[in-house]
């Protein structure tokens, strides 16, 4: 009995330290597994767009059939490269040298250290500059033109880790090793490491080594944290969960496993968010700039968890996405629309409300039975409803362009949203019917600042005008803005200089208030 009953003690001092311990070592691996991982996939992204960018603006110059370096083809250069994010020039080649570009007529060489890869695109590693022979810029040519970049964007990213290795590889041109682009430590055995997967992560060397295959181009991305943060992440844990675990024994051990376990990632979180109802909607008037009437409100999605804490669009928006949880978030604001809005849209005819589609939405042909299903349960009309998408949305043409047309079929229109702060956005803005163009508010508060920013908002406005699309301005906060905009046609702004995001509650004593009635449809415009 004595040695059973020391027996059962001593498992119940030991083994739960022991249980704890290994815990502690693995949630370890893991978080620091996900930060690598994060900014590895962040160098992908990265290096994704700006290529995507890169190659938009040439094929947009090879379609626009002027003659090579003529004033209509160096004017349409410098329209590329003001309107995009990642180009620093753009321009046409011979024999190796960027002949005229958007930064003028003066020839720049493209370098010898050239690779082509099996797409047919010729990637300029080293695009020197005059006697710079460590040139920051890398040159992207297909055909006879080129855009150069800058080698350290795919790598500007906030790290937490301050010591920690960052590596742009491309897959056919890096076989000994060398990567296209990199900060701090890169071993050569790295890149093997990935083989045929889309990601894997290793400890080898001193460092946890995360390596993302991009889908979509020939490159990798890698992101190495010195194994000193692992042991300092494992200690850390270590001396909270062994000690409870000796003091309190089994039982307590095993409650110790469980809480542990429940510090849920953030794609855990927006899973629990959404089962415990702690998404809501705020809603942010549209104002047609001619009369100052509200004429629709975008419905804006917030989260407030179970503690207080807000958590920002920003954040949880592109881990829903990457994890397919943003088709749930879908669901819950047209869940939220009809119960906040109820039979508003029935009364009011000729007022809108603006919902936000991810890219998974346009790959599924449920979206319009969701929205069809939200107008019948209201009593609304299609033109009660405007979609908005992001540029990044509408990447997969094959898919996003059928989704579109069924929805604008259904007499539902579409906007395109943050217009001007990613790829290429005359090129894709030209692949789809669309309705509305939406002018991103970092342009808006460029506006009257006579920075190189201000001047984009003009060319905005006239591209939208030529292709016949009506303009929503976002950010508008100034007197000064919304005249701005308004004497150069802009139809209709939001922001903070006509009303703040706010609940439904709100807004509907705020447009009785003000004695709108039933504004005309902004579509009508």
């Amino acid at each position: 009995m004595f040695v059973a009953t020391s027996l059962a003690m001593l498992v119940a001092v030991t083994i739960p330290p022991w249980l704890a311990l290994r815990e502690a070592g693995q949630q370890a691996y893991r978080a620091e597994a996900d930060l690598a991982l994060g900014y590895a996939n962040d160098i992908v992204r990265r290096a994704d767009d700006t290529e995507k960018q890169a190659l938009a603006g040439i094929g947009l110059l090879e379609r626009s059939g002027h003659p090579p370096c003529s004033d209509a083809s160096q004017a349409l250069m410098r329209l590329i490269d003001l309107t995009s994010i990642y180009i620093q020039a753009v321009g046409h080649v011979e024999d190796g040298v960027l002949v005229c570009s958007s930064m003028g007529d003066d020839p720049v060489p493209l370098g010898s250290l050239a690779f082509r890869s099996s797409t047919g695109v010729t990637l300029h590693a080293r695009v020197p500059l005059g006697n710079d022979v460590k040139s920051p810029l890398l040159g992207f040519q297909k055909g006879n033109f080129a855009a150069l970049i800058h080698r350290d964007l795919p790598l500007d990213t906030w790290t937490a880790v301050p010591d920690v290795s960052l590596a742009m590889m491309h897959l056919e041109f890096s076989r000994n090793g060398k990567p296209v682009t990199h900060r701090g430590h890169v071993d050569p055995g790295w890149l093997p490491r990935l083989g045929d997967r889309n990601q894997v992560t290793v400890v080898t060397g001193g460092y946890l080594v995360a390596l993302v295959r991009s889908r979509q181009f020939p490159t990798a991305g890698i992101a190495a944290v010195p194994v000193s943060y692992l042991d300092r992440r494992t200690g850390g844990l270590a001396w909270r969960f062994v000690p409870a675990g000796a003091i309190a024994g089994l039982a307590l051990a095993l409650a110790i496993f469980l809480v542990a376990r429940q510090q849920l990632s953030l794609a855990s979180a927006v899973r629990q968010g959404l089962r415990r109802n702690e998404f809501f909607l705020a809603y942010q008037p549209i104002v047609e700039l001619a009369t100052g009437r509200w004429v629709g409100v975008e419905a804006l999605l917030r989260w407030r968890r179970s503690n207080g804490e807000m958590i920002g669009p920003d954040l949880f928006i592109p881990v829903a996405e990457r994890t397919g949880t943003i088709t749930k978030l879908t669901e819950r604001v047209v869940e939220l629309v009809h119960r906040d809005v109820g039979g508003f849209l029935a009364h009011h005819p000729a007022f809108h409300i603006a919902l936000n589609l991810s890219a998974a939405d346009l790959n599924s042909p449920r979206t319009k039975i969701l929205l069809d299903k939200l107008l019948a349960d209201a009593g609304a009309a299609p033109s009660n409803l405007i979609v908005e998408m992001t540029e990044r949305a509408l990447l997969n043409v094959s898919t996003a362009k059928p989704v579109i047309a069924d929805l604008r079929a259904g007499g539902i229109e579409v906007a395109v949203d943050d217009f001007g702060t990613g790829y290429s956005s005359l090129s894709y803005l030209e692949s789809f019917d669309v309705d509305f163009l939406k002018i991103d508010r970092a342009f808006t508060e460029a506006i009257g600042t006579r920075s190189p920013t201000d001047q984009v908002v003009h060319h905005i406005i006239a591209m939208a005008q030529t292709m016949q699309l009506r303009i929503i301005a976002e950010g508008v906060e100034t007197e000064a803005q919304a005249e701005y905009l308004l004497a150069r046609g802009v139809q209709f702004a939001q922001g903070w200089r006509f009303a703040k995001a706010m609940p439904w509650n709100e807004f509907r004593t705020a447009f009785e208030e003000r004695g709108f009635g039933s504004p005309r449809v902004a579509a009508n415009h």
